[in-house]
Parts: C-alpha cells; sequence; structure tokens
C-alpha cells in the first residue's frame, strides 16, 4: 500500500497537583473550535433531545430504561445477527484499477484498520488501494483529495471525515466522472451528500449500546462524563445521543459534556481528567468517548490518581474498536468497553460497493451491526470480526 505523507478524593487532591500545569495549557480546542467542559441544565434530565433540538426518542426506551437497558446490553453481547451481506451483485470490475483512500487522520485506529483491510480486499479483486493522509487537519484533508484526484483513481474512498467540508472535493471529483464514496463520512449510511453511498454502521445504535451499557452497568447510577470531537458530525451525534440517553435515566447524571480533538486526546486528556475527578470525585462513574484514543490519554491521570484499573470510573467508547482498546479491555487497564465497528468487513463492504459503482450499479442496502464488547467477550485477536463468512459472499459475488 502506497502511503504519502500519512500518515478519590486525598489522591484526586494528589493528582489534580501533578497536572496542573498541563491541565493549565491543555484546550480542548483545536483550530476555532471552542473548548469544552460543560454541565448540562436540569431540564435536559428526562429530555430525549439536545441544545440543538434534535430527537433521540428512537433509541430510548419508554418504561422502565435500567430494565430495558440491560435487555440490551445482553441482546448485544449475544448477537449473531447484522453481519451478512448480500449474496447479489456485478462481477469483478476494472482489473488493475488504482482506488484512493482518503483518510482523514491515521493516526486514528478506525481509519487506519480500514486502510490496512481496504488493501486486503482490494487485492482479491486485482485493484490497488493508494492512501492519502489528511493529517487531521482541514488543509491537509483538502491536500490528500486534491492529490487524490490529481493521480485519476478509478474511484475515491473518503475515511472519516466531513463531506459537508469536503464537498468542494466530491464535486470536482464527480465532474471528472470519478464516483466517490465513504466511510464514517457523516451520519448515515447509504447514499448522500454527492457519494455514490457512505459505509458506516448507525451512529444512533453506537450510542444506545454505550449509553445502555453505563445505564445498565450501575444499575441505574451512573454518573456520566461524555467526550466528543465537533470537528466531525459524527462524533457530535453520537455524543449527543449518548447524552440524550443518559439523561432520560431519572437516577443518573450527565456530569459534563467535552469537546476535545481525537488528535489530541493524548496529551490534553490527563489534565481534563484530573479537572473532573477534583471537581466531581465519587461522582464520576462512567467516561463516555465517541473514540477509543480518549482513553490512552485518560489512563495517566486515573493511574496517578490511584484508581482501579478497573474503575470506577469505567471508560466506554463508542466506537471503533480497535486493537489498543481491546487490549485495555482485555487487560483491565483503565477501559471497560467499547462498541467496536466490524472493520475488516465493513473494509470488504467498500469494495463491494466501489465495485457496484464502477459497474453503473446501484449501492448495496446493507447496513453492517456494532458489536458491544467487554472484558468478557473481548477477541483474542486485535479485531472484531463477526464470522458470518463475508468474505465468501463476496468473493463469490464478484467471481473470485
Amino acid at each position: 500500500m502506497k502511503t504519502r505523507r500519512r500518515a478519590r478524593n486525598a489522591t484526586v487532591a494528589t493528582v489534580v497537583v501533578a497536572f496542573a500545569a498541563l491541565a493549565a495549557c491543555s484546550s480542548g480546542s483545536v483550530g476555532d473550535k471552542t473548548p469544552a467542559t460543560t454541565t448540562p441544565t436540569d431540564d435536559a434530565v428526562g429530555s430525549p433531545t439536545t441544545p440543538s433540538g434534535e430527537d433521540f426518542s428512537s433509541i430510548i426506551p419508554s418504561g422502565d430504561i435500567v430494565a430495558a437497558s440491560k435487555k440490551t446490553v445482553s441482546d448485544s453481547l449475544g448477537g449473531t445477527v447484522g453481519f451478512t451481506p448480500s449474496s447479489s451483485g456485478p462481477k469483478a470490475q476494472q482489473p488493475g484499477a488504482h482506488i484512493a483512500y482518503v483518510a482523514a487522520d491515521m493516526t486514528n485506529g478506525g481509519i487506519n484498520t480500514v486502510a490496512t483491510h481496504l488493501q486486503q480486499a482490494a487485492t482479491i479483486i486485482d485493484w490497488t488501494i493508494d492512501v492519502y493522509d489528511g493529517q487531521a487537519s482541514v488543509q491537509g484533508r483538502a491536500n490528500a483529495c486534491n492529490q487524490a484526484i490529481a493521480s485519476q483513481p478509478a474511484a475515491i474512498i473518503l475515511g472519516g471525515s466531513d463531506p459537508g467540508e469536503q464537498s468542494g472535493c466530491i464535486q470536482q471529483a464527480t465532474a471528472l466522472h470519478i464516483p466517490v464514496l465513504g466511510w464514517h463520512e457523516g451520519t448515515a449510511a447509504g447514499p448522500g451528500n454527492g457519494m455514490f453511498t457512505n459505509v458506516t454502521t448507525d451512529p444512533l445504535t453506537v450510542s444506545q449500546l454505550a449509553a445502555a451499557y453505563a445505564v445498565a452497568d450501575s444499575n441505574g447510577t451512573a454518573g456520566v462524563a461524555i467526550f466528543t470531537d465537533s470537528e466531525y458530525p459524527i462524533a457530535v451525534e453520537k455524543a449527543d445521543a449518548m447524552k440524550a440517553y443518559i439523561s432520560a435515566c431519572a437516577t443518573c447524571q450527565v456530569l459534563s459534556y467535552n469537546d476535545s480533538p481525537i488528535a489530541t486526546a493524548s496529551t490534553d486528556m490527563p489534565g481534563k481528567i484530573a479537572q473532573l475527578l477534583q471537581q466531581y470525585g465519587d461522582k464520576l462513574t462512567y467516561i463516555l468517548a465517541i473514540n477509543g484514543n480518549y482513553f490512552g490519554g485518560a489512563e495517566q491521570a486515573l493511574r496517578a490518581a490511584g484508581l482501579n484499573p478497573a474503575g470506577p470510573p469505567k471508560g466506554v467508547a463508542a466506537g471503533d474498536g480497535d486493537a489498543a482498546e481491546f487490549q485495555r479491555i482485555r487487560t483491565v487497564d483503565y477501559q471497560a468497553v467499547t462498541v467496536a465497528e466490524p472493520l475488516r468487513l465493513e473494509a470488504f463492504q467498500l469494495i463491494d460497493e466501489t465495485n457496484r459503482a464502477l459497474a453503473k450499479g446501484q449501492p448495496s442496502e446493507f447496513v453492517p451491526q456494532p458489536g458491544l464488547i467487554t472484558h468478557d467477550n473481548v477477541p483474542a485477536g486485535n479485531e472484531f470480526d463477526p464470522p458470518s463468512g463475508y468474505e465468501d459472499v463476496y468473493r463469490t459475488v464478484w467471481g473470485k
């Protein structure tokens, strides 16, 4: 694969002193973003909406939310459906084609893992994947997309960015008859935003699983801090949905909602977590984040505070489920849960959807399910890879 420039309370007091300087210079913002730690108003409790006005009632159970959350968690842990793609589609198109993967940030575990598996799937269909790293900046992503277009690929796959931000790139590629597809490119699966299709799980399902775990595991007493990155609309939607779900639990509490860049989580999180521990102490029992990168950074402050690696607070990630997350969960090291994307399956789906685009066909309607991963079911390897036989399905469809 080518890569082009890619890329409790005495102990709490102790950790706050240790991280005082870091917290003082730590910022919840990147570029023009504003930070970041807010406490919800009382009228947020019990409401299925967020300040943005979006309604998340579809993921919030009626009646006993604790009992319903326990069932949601149990069903996901034992889930075996939602991982088998369509068995119909066009045979392999354009042998020898080059496909451009424009990655928002190759330091992001999910984006990077998808790149690896795109190459694996492309080899089967006799294609080559060229990776262009957006390096976690608006200008970097624009440069990467321009470079991709200049290479005259058969198709472009955008990975993990904002389709609004990339609208110029999408329009330029479309004008050149280069089909554009997305992975986690926006908040919805399927066609839209000028793309042939967008491959993703349902972000609301991901948020529901993460929030339901906190409600169920705490028996309805969770005190939660939420972390998101406003640079990515899908991240904001997931965080807002988790906030709405937790707020609907009358005996739970959203203590803070934090906008903090994924790309700088390793340096920002120690100070932020130290501040939260100082402010909330034992009330902080769960940290919910839209990506596992946050917990690599949080670990330093939690360890310095002398807190048990098993929690509280327990770390719960609403995507993507990478090797570092699984290792933390497996070894009980300041992360208890992730809601994992079937990343290899999604990469194979991206190749299949690209093949459909090159065949002038229609996108599939397949939307894979995420998986709730805990210490009890964490994979032995580095990925959540459901054994649904999807690779054999795609090989048969492609005639390979």
